[in-house]
């Protein structure tokens, strides 16, 4: 292997790890959202699945 193909890998795992956290936030906020949602549901009477 060059050390293109090395330098491409190294870049390649490096963007596969960004995209994985960007994933992770993304359900992280998903859940924050659902659970404050499931919480108040009751006090505004609110259906439990909003769509």
């Amino acid at each position: 292997m060059t050390w293109v193909g090395v330098v491409l890998l190294v870049l390649g795992v490096w963007l596969a790890l960004k995209v994985a956290g960007v994933l992770f936030k993304l359900l992280l906020w998903a859940l924050a959202v659902f659970a404050v949602w499931w919480l108040v549901h009751p006090y505004l009477g609110l259906p439990l699945q909003p769509f």
